[in-house]
């Protein structure tokens, strides 16, 4: 039946409208240039070193040992990158990658040639037999042999084996001999600097049990050095430092575009101050790291998989660059919804602008879902899981068409069991934040517009679609809980408590009704 009164159209329409109007504003702010601490370049404008992983097209991946990556992509890879740096840091020689050093030779640059070390001995000994061929085919162009990354952090060797890595490498071959690990690591294993020509430490800021917050990030690096100056005598090479573009915040740690250009630029700066070498990480985006370290690790590259620069170290910044993009997906949205109102004989003018501005918010959040499910699905199952709850917010959005004109029962049930996928939904993505939450997004956008329609768009309506079943006050219970628990994991990321009001909203609109309620 049509709703009688005038009143509840209008508070949805203006509850609408605002909701417009603040998404509107921020991704004007978004869009909106920031300026940014330009470094001091050397004379030739390039810089030192950047980490260099040619996995970023469909498919490639070095967990697969039949990747094989082509001489011509490495050509036109490091062609790119001389542009901009003198020298390329690789983690192995196999796949094809021990022609780097010869690629980078005919362009003048230098290279950290890495030999992986990994579980197996048989498979380490050929690495690092290849490695050490290489590096003493190539003097000339590899600035270090980097036997093992990040080896004693995975546990895959002890520091023994390790010294009896380097030693070999050492006798084998005239380069500078080093081992690359995070910078707690070394401090944990001081003795290996008698094993190294020179130490290789990692500081990479965002991954630190305690993250830190872009504001603090460069005097946290530089606090790292002076206390590593302190612990060793031989020279300190930063073999990796960096920012993701993309990816869930850890406290106050936040990826994005303006601060990976924030924390970098200062970086070079810092590091030209402190007389400091250093290596980025890195080059281009791997999307295959997706699958190890959630969305983030997926975005630490200078480049995209495209080839495309994030931002340029002279300038300002812009976050976001959508151009026309979010009035066309609303506009459209907005012209969808006002038309699906009209062909149901909605003449209200209060109904029509409600869904009109309805429709844009769609638009507008359609298209930033996109955005999030195309950096953060890997493979099937994820594109069924988080997909699925974008369709589910989707349906119940584009339903309310009807209920705005058509209070019925069939949208009634249709709600609840839209409202009850997204309610059991937020369950599981709780549960999985609590245990594996290091890699776990906070999905923000696919919950956000369907959770507060269903639960106060409709209140406004006077839309009343709480169940009747009592097993929705345990279901509360858990997911009230489990939100608030991330919360208290971490207090300082803001999506976690954007995440535990997304929870309440839900459980208000699945709460369960004593006695059945009018429409």
């Amino acid at each position: 039946m049509t709703i009688s009164s005038p009143k509840p159209t209008w508070y949805f329409t203006l509850f609408n409208i605002a909701l417009l109007t603040l998404l509107s504003v921020w991704l004007w702010q978004q869009n909106q240039a920031t300026a940014v601490i330009e470094p001091q370049l050397p004379g030739d404008g390039k810089l030192q070193c950047v980490s260099y992983s040619p996995y970023y097209h469909q498919g490639q991946t070095p967990l697969n040992p039949n990747t094989f990556i082509e001489p011509a992509q490495i050509d036109q890879d490091l062609t790119l990158l001389s542009k901009q740096f003198n020298c390329v840091r690789i983690y192995s020689v196999g796949q094809g990658l021990d022609y780097v050093p010869e690629a980078a030779s005919k362009l003048g640059m230098q290279v950290y040639l890495g030999a992986w070390i990994g579980w197996v001995k048989a498979l380490n000994d050929k690495e690092l037999d290849l490695a050490i061929a290489v590096a003493n085919k190539h003097p000339k162009t590899i600035k270090a042999l980097i036997v093992g990354n990040e080896v004693l952090l995975r546990g895959e060797q002890t520091e023994a084996a390790m010294k009896a890595y380097l030693t070999k490498a050492k006798q084998a071959t005239q380069v500078p001999v080093t081992y690359a690990d995070v910078w707690e690591f070394w401090r944990k294993h001081p003795a290996l600097e008698d094993s190294v020509d020179f130490v290789t430490v990692h500081i990479l800021p965002y991954w630190e049990d305690n993250p830190q917050s872009i504001k603090h990030a460069l005097d946290h690096t530089n606090n790292v050095m002076n206390l590593l100056k302190d612990t060793f005598k031989k020279p300190i090479l930063i073999g990796e430092t960096g920012w993701p573009s993309v990816g869930r915040p850890r406290q106050e740690s936040k990826p994005g575009t303006i601060n990976q250009a924030i924390y970098l630029r200062g970086f070079i700066q810092l590091a030209h101050d402190k007389n400091w070498n250093y290596n980025l990480i890195e080059a281009i985006d791997q999307p295959w790291k997706r699958g190890l370290e959630g969305t983030v690790g997926g975005y630490w590259g200078i480049y995209n998989t495209n080839l495309s620069p994030k931002f340029v170290f002279n300038g300002d910044i812009k976050a976001r660059t959508d151009g026309l993009r979010p009035l066309l997906f609303g506009g459209l949205g907005a012209l969808l919804f006002l038309g699906l109102s009209i062909y149901l004989n909605e003449r209200r003018k209060s109904a029509l602008i409600g869904v009109a501005s309805l429709g844009a918010l769609f638009g507008i959040s359609a298209l930033l879902q996109t955005e999030y499910l195309l950096t953060a699905c890997q493979d099937r199952d994820e594109w069924l899981a988080l997909g699925g709850v974008a369709v589910t917010g989707w349906i119940a959005i584009i339903s309310i068409i009807w209920t705005v004109s058509k209070a019925n029962a069939n949208n009634l049930r249709l709600f609840q069991t839209c409202l009850t996928i997204l309610l059991l939904a937020a369950i599981t993505l709780s549960i999985l934040l609590i245990v594996d939450g290091r890699y776990r997004d906070f999905s923000i956008s696919l919950y956000a517009l369907p959770v507060i329609q269903l639960s106060l768009g409709l209140y406004l309506l006077k839309h009343n679609i709480r169940p009747k079943l009592q097993l929705y006050y345990l279901l509360h219970v858990i997911l009230i809980v489990s939100a608030a628990y991330c919360l208290y994991l971490e207090p300082s990321n803001f999506l976690a408590t954007l995440w535990l009001a997304i929870s309440i909203l839900i459980a208000v609109g699945t709460w369960p009704k004593r006695q059945d309620s009018t429409h």
